[in-house]
């Protein structure tokens, strides 16, 4: 008998074929963990289709039933025990090991186990599983349950699996089918740990770990678990035929972990092994926890409902982005490429992370990335812009994966907050599903029933909120402003952005205005000759309703007309960075009456025109930028109020900010028209308003001036008119560029750029001459005289003069005067 549980992995010599599908594809070597389209593209056999209109012509790959296969040897009899372990299945599959059917799955948010006792052969095993159409499956439930409605026409909504790969708003149609996590096969004798669940407080400087430990058993005998943290161990029995126990567990002067921004991120490693009576181990969990405790604020004040995220006993101002599946495909996604996407973030001042109910639980890379640097992190639970059955064989399903991943996820204190949708209830509230729906489910009992009770049984230690957005009563309209979390679209869907100041609310949850990616992965991914902003690939590549021109009308609102391409690509690009500024500095500004801003979206899954500030090749665009700035610990901003414009001084740190600052009318050639000096004192974590004098935030000429605000390295302006009624000087420079040279490489550039004339919005756009190259800063405004440096990294240039012409250097006037 073996003295240990083993895990033998199952991720080599699969093949993948198509079962009742008029394209021939027959024994596809296939990658396990994968998808059928990674499959398929690896063999040659498609076009990648997240090139030019590929994705149009690869429908049928969700509509195709496919079959996996491969063998595997069993010396037997071995172990009590041997069981498949199938961490992720996608999603509809039939599992046949010999021939012999072991089980059938329709959820890729769960994991399964079989027992194979009775079905292996000594010597060579066939392993085949069967994926059915994930169409064919929504088409039967709704015969079933019936159709409910949803934002998109696809039946996301019908089938536990990542809603989009439906197709959404920022991504492509290619519903995927495939072993998209690890599977392998699972020895062990007499017990096994099947469930360790760690509920992890903290009193004073007194850590405490509650350590749920359940069994499963190949026999009755007695057994001990013990548990150890930081240098403290514990032990506990099991008698015979016990399936449970607790462990408790006090860690003395433990070290509290931190949001970014608040304090240091320790983590202690944790351990449980599961042993006989007489001391031989059976299995072993270990995992690594951080002593935090973590509430949400919605005291009602004389202003509504706050909505504020508690760490410690603190108050937390979310600095925050929305997340979505870095890829498609999403077995493609690495440790190192979280690490990279996290990295951008955290540089960007983002403190918190919201998964986005549309995609999946994030991965145990996702979350000890996120553990290890402050990132605070909101999971949905996966409901997205659709009702959804609760009848069976749903609600079983959903109750499933709810238990597995709150218990999988609870030892990570970065999740910070269970949310249990997004958008459904706003949906029910406001978008004519009622009528639609004629009585039938649409969710309601998930969010205010099933999932809270799952979270306040298995993990009491966070807190749950029922929808994003959400009021906190059911007597209120779900997206209101002064109550709870909400989204912000009609901005981006009807309205110019600055109405982004019409209201402040408590908590923002989405808002979001688009761009197209970066140049160069425009030119990787489309083939358009000419490239244009209407040619075939950019409107493919273009997936939100009227997005074309809800970009056009946001250009029309603030800007001079393009010319050419360069001018659209740099324009659209400034004008998605100045909304979100816009919208940030006056949500801070309003700092604590609003205590959180999260931005639709931090990253893509495809090259696309999106809201996303990484593009879906990991490129930086102006956006990103302008988060870095919004973002900052110090914001100075030049906001308008009720008595005109004002400066204010916002301070998210936890120490006072004195600083003098020097506020300037200017005229466009950079001449004083009136000046002040005020003494910034902005206590920690907190705004600061001050009124500016009538000589300087009254105009004489509303197209000829501005206000800049300077204290220490923060900066402010204010312009009183609109850049396209603005007549600009043509842009005059000079523009210096200097190799940095370490040994015999060229490893940077330095492009100094000093004004002749006012430079409005300079953005250095390298990736035009080198797709790996990157720049430093972006959307510096110069007044005549001043000057700047950018630093471009990862470029080899043969012209480097390049750097400092068009269409690679931009400011709003060389537009105007091109």
């Amino acid at each position: 008998m073996a003295t240990a549980s083993s895990m033998v992995r199952l991720h080599q010599g699969w093949t993948v074929s198509a079962r009742d599908t008029p394209v021939r594809v027959t024994e596809v070597p296939a990658s396990v963990p994968g998808c059928v389209h990674t499959d398929l593209l690896a063999a040659g056999l498609i076009e990648d289709p997240y090139l030019d209109d590929n994705e149009s012509r690869l429908g049928w790959i969700g509509r195709t039933r496919w079959e996996y296969r491969t063998g595997f040897e069993w010396a037997g009899p071995g172990d009590d025990r041997i069981d498949l372990v199938c961490a992720g299945l996608d999603t509809v599959a039939t599992i046949e090991v010999n021939g012999v059917e072991l089980g059938r799955t329709a959820n890729m948010h769960r994991s399964y186990r079989f027992d194979l006792r009775s079905v292996l052969n000594h010597g060579h095993n066939d392993l085949k599983i069967t994926f059915d159409s994930a169409y064919d499956y929504t088409a039967a439930m709704a015969r079933q349950v019936g159709t409910r409605p949803g934002a998109y026409d696809e039946p996301y909504n019908l089938i536990r699996k990542m809603a989009c790969n439906f197709g959404w708003d920022w991504g492509p149609t290619l519903v995927t089918a495939g072993i998209w996590q690890p599977i392998g096969l699972h020895s062990w004798s007499t017990a096994r740990l099947a469930q360790v669940r760690p509920l992890v407080t903290v009193e004073g400087t007194t850590g405490r770990v509650e350590l749920h430990v359940e069994v499963e058993r190949a026999s009755a005998e007695a057994l001990t678990v013990t548990a150890e943290i930081g240098g403290v161990r514990v032990s506990g029995g099991l008698a015979a035929g016990q399936m449970s126990t607790v462990l408790h567990i006090e860690v003395p002067d433990v070290r509290r972990w931190w949001p970014r921004g608040y304090g240091e991120q320790p983590l202690y490693p944790l351990r449980a092994v599961l042993a006989t009576g007489g001391g031989r181990e059976l299995g072993r969990w270990e995992r690594r926890v951080g002593f935090r405790t973590v509430r949400l604020d919605t005291t009602p004040d004389e202003h509504g409902t706050p909505y504020t995220v508690v760490v410690n006993e603190r108050p937390v101002y979310v600095k925050g982005v929305n997340w979505i599946p870095d890829d498609t495909f999403v077995t493609r996604i690495t440790r190192e490429r979280l690490a990279e996407r996290f990295a951008q973030a955290c540089a960007a001042n983002v403190n918190y992370l919201r998964v986005w109910g549309g995609g999946r639980y994030e991965s145990e890379d996702f979350y000890e990335l996120a553990d290890e640097l402050g990132l605070m992190v909101g999971q949905d639970f996966l409901f997205a812009c659709a009702a959804y059955p609760e009848e069976e064989p749903f609600a079983a399903e959903v109750a499933a994966e709810a238990r597995e991943q709150v218990v999988r996820l609870a030892s990570h204190p970065s999740l910070v907050t269970w949310t249990g949708n997004n958008e459904n209830i706003w949906g029910f509230a406001d978008w004519g599903w009622p009528e639609r729906l004629q009585g039938r489910s649409w969710g309601a009992g998930y969010y205010h029933g099933l999932l809270p009770s799952i979270v306040a049984e298995l993990d009491p230690t966070r807190p749950y909120w029922p929808g994003s957005p959400w009021s906190g009563r059911a007597d209120r309209h779900p997206n209101d402003p002064d109550h709870g979390t909400t989204h912000l679209w009609e901005v981006w869907n009807r309205i110019d952005y600055t109405h982004y100041r019409d209201s402040v609310p408590r908590f923002v949850a989405e808002f979001g205005f688009q761009a197209p990616p970066a140049y160069a992965t425009l030119r990787r991914a489309l083939h358009d000759e000419p490239l244009a902003a209407d040619s075939p690939g950019m409107r493919h590549h273009q997936k939100a309703t009227d997005g074309d021109l809800k970009l056009r009308r946001g250009l029309d609102a603030h800007l001079p007309l393009p010319v050419d391409f360069a001018d659209w690509h740099y324009l659209t690009q400034l004008n998605q960075a100045r909304a979100i500024s816009l919208a940030l500095e006056h949500f801070r500004s309003h700092t604590p009456h609003n205590m959180g801003a999260i931005v639709w979206q931090l990253n893509d899954c495809w090259p696309v025109t999106s809201w996303a500030a990484v593009d879906g090749d990991g490129r930086r665009k102006p956006l990103w930028h302008a988060l870095r700035r919004s973002f900052a610990p110090h914001l100075l901003t030049i906001q308008p109020r009720p008595d005109g414009p004002a400066l204010v001084a916002v301070n998210d740190t936890d120490q006072p900010w004195f600083a003098p600052a020097v506020v300037t009318r200017h005229g466009l050639g950079g001449d004083v028209l009136a000046r002040t000096e005020v003494t910034l004192d902005v206590p920690p974590r907190s705004a600061v308003t001050v009124q500016l004098p009538p000589d300087v935030a009254t105009c004489g000429d509303r197209t000829g001036e501005l206000v800049r605000a300077v204290a220490g390295d923060e900066s402010a302006l204010w312009f009183f008119a609109e850049d396209h009624e603005i007549d600009y000087p043509a842009a005059r420079f000079e523009a210096k560029v200097e190799p940095v040279v370490s040994g015999p490489a060229v490893i940077a550039y330095e492009v100094t750029v000093t004004a002749g004339t006012i430079l409005r919005d300079l953005v250095l756009f390298p990736d035009r001459l080198d797709p790996a190259a990157q720049v430093d800063q972006a959307l510096v405004t110069l007044l005549p005289g001043e000057s700047t440096t950018f630093t471009v990294t990862g470029a080899e240039l043969g012209d480097p003069s390049a750097l400092a012409a068009r269409p690679v250097l931009r400011c709003v006037n060389d537009i105007t005067r091109a």
